[in-house]
C-alpha cells in the first residue's frame, strides 16, 4: 500500500478542511470531523484502502488494517498539520462543545447496568422456555410431554426452579450492577438487593394482596410502623436505592478517618440506606414502578394492532438514536413481573424489525456485483437475522436508504401479526429468526407467521425496487495489481496466543470483527495472563497501548491478535509487552501479558480475537471447533488458494 498516496486520497475524500482532530488505533482511523455531509462516502465506499467505515460516538471511523494504520495516520498528520491524539483526547474533542443531552444520559446510564445482566436473563428465559415445552398440552399432543412421560416430571421441575432464580433474585443482580455503575462497592450493591428480597419479608409480589386483606406484617420503631414489604419483581426502588447506597458510601470515605474506614463506612452505608429504602423510598418508587408498568401495558393492549404496526415501523430509527439501549430495563420489568403483564411486548417487535433489515441486506447481496459489498451484504445480513442489525443498518441499507425504509414496511407488517395474536415473549434472547425459543408454545405459529412475512415483504420489496435502479450495475470490482516477486500463500496453520475458550468470531461484540471486516479468524474467551507468537514471522504492529499486535508469517499469512474490545482506551494499563516492531518470533514466543482480570473489572470485554487479515490470499480460513484450548494448540486453519498472492503485496 503506498500509505502517503492513501492518506490524500481519504483526505480528499474526508474534505481539506474537514477533520477537527484525528487518532488510531491497531485498525481504524478515528476523526471528528466538522460536517459529515461533506464526506464523499462513494469515494472512501470503492477506495482500495479502506475496509470499511461506520459512526460511534461522534467519531467517523475509517478501517484500514494493522501495519498500514499507523502509517496512513502518520502520513494524515503531515498532510493535515494536524497534532497527534489518542482515543481519549479525541472523545473529549467529540464532546467538546455539545450540551450534555440528559435523555441520552439516562440511556447510557440504564444500559450500563442492564446490558451485563442479559445474559444471566437470557438463561433464566430461555430455561423457562424448556420448562415451557416440557409442561405444555398441545405441542404434540392433546397432553403435555409431562403428562404422557410422569418419568420426566422431576427434570421440569428442576429446570423450572432454575429458570426462576434469575428474576426471584433480580434485585441482587441490579444491585451488584448498578453499584458498579454508580461508583459504589458492587458488593455492598449485592449486600442491599438481598436486603430488599430476604424470604422474612413479605414476598414483592404478595404485597398488594397483604396490605388490602390487612396481613402486612412491620416493624415497630419508637411507635412508627414500617412495613416489612419484599421487592421481588422490582426494578426502580432498587436502582434508587443503590445509587443512594454509592453516594453515602463515597461521602463516608471522604469523611471517615482511615483507621475507621474499612469498618465503618460499609456498615453505616447499609444500615442508613436500607432505613432510607423500607421506610420512604421503596414504597413511592413501588407504587411509581407499578404505574409506569401498568400504563405501558394498558397503552399497548387499548393500541392493539394498531400500536404494534407504528412500533414496528419505528422500532429501526429508535435503534439509529441508540435509545433502543433503554429497553432492557422495561423489558425486565415486564418479564419479572410476568404473572400481570403477560410477557414482554417489545421483543416480538425488536424481532421482526431484526428480521427485515438482515433480509434487505440479504436482497442488496443479491443485486450487487462489486465483491466488497457482497460480502459485507451477507455477513450482516445473517447477523441481522439472529438479532444484531448495527452492521447491516449502519454498513449496507442506510448507505443506499431505500432498503432501510423497505424493512420497516416488512417490519410493520410483521408487527401488525403481532399485536393481532397479541404476541408475548415470555424471556429475552436473540431478537430474530431463531427468537421463538424465548415465546410460550401457543405463540409459535403466530410468530413464524410474523416474521415471514417481515422477511419476505423487506426482501422482496427490496430486490424488485433495486433491479428497477439497475443496483450494482455499473460496480466493477476493483483489481489489484499482483507482485510476481510476493511470497507464495501456502496451507497452515495458527495456533492460540492465549489459553481460553473458543468462540466464534461472529459473536464478539465489535461489528468491525463481527461483520469479518477485518477477515476471517476466532476469537478467544481467556483463562491466562500470557500472550504467545501463534506464527513463526515477522512483527508488524506492536502499539505503544500494547492491546495489538500483528504478525506477518513466513507462510504468508498477515495475523492481528487484539486483546479485547475498544482496549486502546486503557492507554497500556494492565498490558505489557517484550516485542517491538520488525523483530523475528517463533512460534510460541511470549510476545507480552494483559491482567484480564483487570481488564473485565475496569468494564472491558476481555474476548481476545485472532484474525487472518488477507484473508482473500487463501482459498479458506477455518476456526478449529473445540471446546478448551492451549496457547500451543491450533487454532485456525489456513488453506490454499492457487494463483492468488498475500493481500501485503497488492
Amino acid at each position: 500500500m503506498d500509505h502517503r498516496q492513501a492518506a490524500k486520497d481519504i483526505l480528499a475524500e474526508i474534505g481539506e478542511h474537514n477533520i477537527v482532530a484525528a487518532a488510531h488505533c491497531a485498525t481504524r482511523l478515528r476523526l471528528v470531523v466538522k460536517d459529515e455531509s461533506k464526506i464523499d462516502q462513494q469515494a472512501l465506499d470503492a477506495n482500495p484502502a479502506v475496509k470499511g467505515t461506520f459512526r460511534v460516538n461522534g467519531q467517523y471511523q475509517i478501517i484500514i488494517g494493522p501495519g498500514d494504520v499507523d502509517k496512513v495516520y502518520a502520513e494524515l498528520i503531515k498532510l493535515t498539520g494536524l497534532k497527534e491524539a489518542t482515543t481519549d483526547d479525541l472523545k473529549a474533542v467529540a464532546a467538546n462543545g455539545k450540551k450534555a443531552n440528559p435523555l441520552m444520559a439516562l440511556v447510557k446510564v440504564l444500559s450500563d447496568i442492564f446490558v451485563p445482566l442479559i445474559p444471566a436473563l437470557v438463561a433464566g428465559g430461555l430455561l423457562m422456555a424448556v420448562n415451557n415445552v416440557l409442561t405444555s398440552p398441545g405441542l404434540f399432543s392433546a397432553k403435555s410431554l409431562v403428562d404422557m412421560y410422569p418419568g420426566i416430571s422431576g427434570i421440569a421441575g428442576m429446570i423450572n426452579t432454575f429458570a426462576s432464580a434469575p428474576f426471584a433474585f433480580l434485585p441482587i443482580l441490579l444491585g451488584f450492577s448498578a453499584a458498579r455503575r454508580f461508583g459504589g462497592n458492587a458488593f455492598l450493591g449485592a449486600t442491599m438487593g438481598m436486603i430488599m428480597v430476604m424470604p422474612s419479608l413479605v414476598n414483592g409480589y404478595d404485597v398488594a394482596n397483604a396490605l388490602a386483606t390487612g396481613k402486612m406484617t412491620y416493624w415497630n420503631i419508637f411507635g412508627w410502623n414500617i412495613a416489612e414489604a419484599g421487592y421481588q419483581g422490582q426494578v426502580l426502588p432498587v436502582l434508587v436505592a443503590v445509587l443512594i447506597l454509592a453516594v453515602v458510601e463515597k461521602w463516608l470515605h471522604g469523611k471517615m478517618p482511615a483507621t475507621l474506614d474499612f469498618i465503618f463506612t460499609p456498615m453505616i452505608s447499609i444500615i442508613f440506606t436500607a432505613f432510607i429504602t423500607f421506610a420512604f423510598v421503596g414504597p413511592v418508587l413501588r407504587l411509581v414502578g407499578d404505574g409506569l408498568t401498568n400504563g405501558l401495558v394498558a397503552l399497548y393492549d387499548a393500541s392493539g394492532f394498531i400500536g404494534s404496526t407504528v412500533f414496528g415501523l419505528v422500532y429501526s430509527p429508535i435503534v439509529i438514536t441508540g435509545l433502543h439501549q433503554s429497553f432492557p430495563a422495561i423489558e425486565t420489568q415486564l418479564l419479572a413481573d410476568i404473572a400481570k403483564t403477560g410477557g414482554d411486548f417489545f421483543f416480538p417487535i425488536a424481532s421482526m424489525a431484526n428480521a427485515a433489515q438482515g433480509a434487505a441486506c440479504l436482497a442488496i447481496f443479491f443485486l450487487t456485483k462489486d465483491k466488497k459489498e457482497k460480502g459485507l451484504a451477507s455477513s450482516s445480513g445473517v447477523s441481522a437475522l439472529l438479532g444484531i442489525t448495527e452492521p447491516a443498518i449502519f454498513g449496507v441499507n442506510l448507505k443506499k436508504r431505500y432498503p432501510f425504509f423497505i424493512a420497516l414496511i416488512g417490519s410493520a407488517v410483521g408487527c401488525f401479526i403481532v399485536g393481532l395474536f397479541g404476541i408475548r415473549s415470555s424471556a429475552l434472547g436473540a431478537a430474530g429468526v431463531i427468537g421463538f425459543i424465548s415465546f410460550p408454545v401457543e405463540y409459535y405459529g403466530p410468530f413464524f407467521l410474523a416474521i415471514a412475512l417481515s422477511i419476505a415483504v423487506a426482501f422482496t420489496g427490496t430486490y424488485v425496487y433495486g433491479r428497477r435502479l439497475a443496483v450494482g450495475q455499473s460496480d466493477e470490482p476493483v483489481q489489484a495489481p499482483t507482485d510476481p516477486a510476493a511470497p507464495a500463500v501456502s496451507d497452515g496453520m495458527i495456533m492460540a496466543p492465549v489459553s481460553g475458550l473458543p468462540v466464534s468470531l461472529k459473536a464478539v461484540k465489535d461489528q468491525v470483527f463481527a461483520t469479518e471486516m477485518m477477515g476471517k479468524g476466532a476469537a478467544i474467551t481467556p483463562t491466562d495472563n500470557m500472550i504467545y507468537a501463534p506464527v513463526t514471522g515477522t512483527i508488524t504492529v506492536a502499539d505503544s497501548t500494547m492491546h495489538a499486535y500483528g504478525i506477518k508469517a513466513d507462510d504468508g499469512a498477515e495475523v492481528l491478535i487484539h486483546l479485547g474490545i475498544d482496549t486502546v482506551k486503557l492507554n497500556g494499563q494492565y498490558f505489557s509487552s517484550r516485542v517491538m516492531p520488525g523483530q523475528r518470533v517463533q512460534v510460541g514466543d511470549v510476545l507480552g501479558t494483559a491482567d484480564f482480570a483487570a481488564i473485565k473489572a475496569a468494564g472491558y470485554d476481555a474476548t481476545v480475537m485472532v484474525v487472518v487479515t488477507n484473508t482473500p490470499a487463501f482459498g479458506e480460513v477455518a476456526p478449529i471447533e473445540s471446546a478448551q484450548v492451549e496457547h500451543d494448540q491450533p487454532l485456525v486453519t489456513l488453506t490454499q488458494s492457487p494463483g492468488k498472492q498475500p493481500a501485503a503485496a497488492l
